[in-house]
């Protein structure tokens, strides 16, 4: 009994170093070049001749400029959540439950305005129903500087949120034990009311929680369609920091934002931990069939309409934007990109194409060895240490860019890390958006391959990185290359910390956008929606290659 129970505490003892050991890069990564910066921000804005202005913080929330601020960041959050789930949920029923012709493709459609920049998501709607877009030529509509015109732009950037958590989840839930109580009397609502939504409860949660993540903190869509009459927090930040210089007021923000983005990633990690658990309940056996009954037909038909409108009409106008030149259509726009005017960027728009590839494979990189390691520690689930490590790799996607982007270019500046004039700046700042889709990606798989196989290879002699090698890297290969895709993809479109730290010679596709925009004329504009839908097209291969090489038993809920 003594000797069984030793083996016992020397194998959690060995586990715990392992894990501890694949933590560890992961934590430098994250302490030098996302809490360092944002505590150099903070500190230097209340910290003042010696002192902290505590007093300040008080100040800014008492001024009404800044209350409106917190109180439009929070009511748009709020109805574009309500919004996107209202669409969005028929969505992911028609993608877990039915089979029908073109749905990978379908599916990648609806995931590229995920992982487009928000400055080219603020753009297509610009160009759809802005001033002299499609719905005012056609129509006489014109939805700019208004709040629809944010809300639909959510919609539009967060609706495969929904459909790929919620429609995850869905397509495992066994239809069976809904017929079951549709045979004892149960009305088909009352049935998917007392049966289906409780098992869907937690994944509706989180996805709602990560819509609203994601629009609490939205950036380039209300800094291009908001005007000056809406802004966000993260808008607002930008501004303190980078028009008015007020370092106390931003740092003052993005303490508010933390503390709020904190209590929401909180949430989320107790609704994913109720949907683990639910998961065990259920069987995962794949359900989807073709559409069956007038109802089912019209519930597919009215899903791909309102993909054809909300998805695929401003990505066509986008494209169409692009193609109308003044001299007719054509590609005079895309030819305009092969020269310097030596106005806006100091070397041809096109070189932010070749600019962001090489960033954002170099990003990628990172992304996957930081989340690779991370994922692997946060296999075996453990107390709150672990838990709070999963809290710290999501972070970075509630955080301020703008704050993190800024804090780079005052930190990252003495030896031993002199970074600032060094193209390794930009990929960092990618990465650390790119690491929690990697984690959110292969952690699903990770957990599902048997313990027992390690344990097994360890026994005859393997090494952890040899039982890696031969046990886990067989069975992950397809979620690292899909990992390393998101990765990719969200790294293209990065916007936020970026536009502080791409150097005017070496501009990604998202900052140069965002320039174009910034400077009137026809010509700056074609050349925004140019350089837009080459990012798209790009996005959108990615996402194609994507879909064939995803796993298919990946879909437990995660992203």
């Amino acid at each position: 009994m003594d000797v069984a129970r030793t083996e016992v505490v020397v194998k959690r003892r060995t586990g715990n170093a392992a894990r501890l050991g694949l933590m560890a890069l992961p934590v430098v990564f994250f302490g030098l070049f996302f809490a360092y910066p944002v505590v150099a921000i903070v500190e230097r804005g209340l910290h003042v001749d010696g002192g902290w202005q505590l007093g300040r913080i008080l100040d800014v929330l008492g001024q009404s400029d800044i209350r409106h601020v917190l109180w439009f960041t929070v009511w748009q959050a709020l109805a574009s959540t309500a919004l996107t789930l209202l669409i969005a949920l028929p969505g992911a029923y028609v993608f877990a439950r039915f089979e029908f012709p073109g749905k990978q493709v379908l599916r990648a459609v609806v995931t590229v305005p995920f992982v487009l920049p928000t400055v080219v998501v603020g753009t297509a709607f610009l160009a759809l129903v802005g001033n002299g877009g499609l719905l005012d030529e056609v129509w006489g509509v014109r939805l700019d500087t208004t709040v629809w015109a944010i809300l639909l732009a959510h919609v539009f950037f967060n609706y495969a949120v929904v459909v790929r958590t919620v429609g995850g989840l869905w397509a495992q839930l066994d239809p069976r034990q809904e017929e079951a109580a549709r045979m004892l009397g149960a009305s088909r609502f009352a049935a998917w009311r007392r049966v289906t939504l409780p098992a869907l409860g937690p994944a509706v949660a989180a996805a709602s929680l990560m819509v609203f993540l994601f629009t609490f903190t939205s950036f380039g869509v209300v800094q291009i369609l908001g005007g000056p009459g809406f802004s966000t927090l993260e808008v607002e930040i930008y501004r303190q920091t980078a028009q008015i210089f007020d370092l106390s007021t931003a740092a003052v923000l993005t303490i508010v934002q933390f503390l709020a983005v904190g209590l929401i990633l909180g949430v989320h990690a107790w609704t994913v931990r109720r949907r683990e658990s639910a998961l065990r309940l259920v069987d995962a056996a794949h359900t989807a069939r073709r559409p069956r009954g007038a109802g089912q037909w019209a519930l597919l038909a009215g899903v791909l309409v309102s993909v054809a409108l909300l998805i695929v009409l401003p990505l066509g106008v986008l494209v169409e934007r692009s193609l109308d030149a003044p001299g007719g259509y054509g590609f005079g726009y895309y030819r305009a990109l092969m020269d310097a005017d030596g106005g806006t960027f100091l070397v041809p728009p096109i070189d932010a194409i070749w600019n962001s590839l090489e960033y954002a494979l170099a990003a990628t990189a990172i992304a996957v060895v930081i989340g690779g390691l991370a994922a692997a520690a946060l296999t075996r689930r453990a107390g709150r240490l672990v838990r709070g490590f999963d809290a710290l790799l999501m972070l970075p996607l509630g955080v301020s860019a703008v704050t993190v982007g800024f804090g780079f270019l005052i930190t990252l500046d003495e030896p031993p890390l002199d970074l600032r004039s060094t193209w390794i700046l930009v990929p960092l700042a990618q990465a650390l958006v790119g690491v929690p889709f990697v984690v959110r990606t292969m952690l699903p798989v990770l957990r599902a391959v048997d313990g027992r196989l390690r344990e097994a290879a360890a026994v005859l002699g393997a090494s952890p990185l040899r039982a890696w090698r031969e046990v886990d890297l067989p069975m992950v290969r397809r979620a690292l290359l899909v990992a390393a895709g998101f990765a990719f993809a969200v790294s293209l479109g990065e916007f936020g910390a970026t536009v502080f730290i791409a150097r005017p010679d070496n501009p990604t596709l998202p900052v140069a956008v965002a320039r174009l925009l910034g400077r009137a004329g026809d010509l700056n504009y074609g050349q925004a929606m140019a350089l837009s839908t080459v990012l798209m097209v790009v996005c959108a291969a990615s996402l194609l290659v994507l879909e064939r090489i995803r796993p298919a038993k990946a879909s437990t809920g995660e992203f």
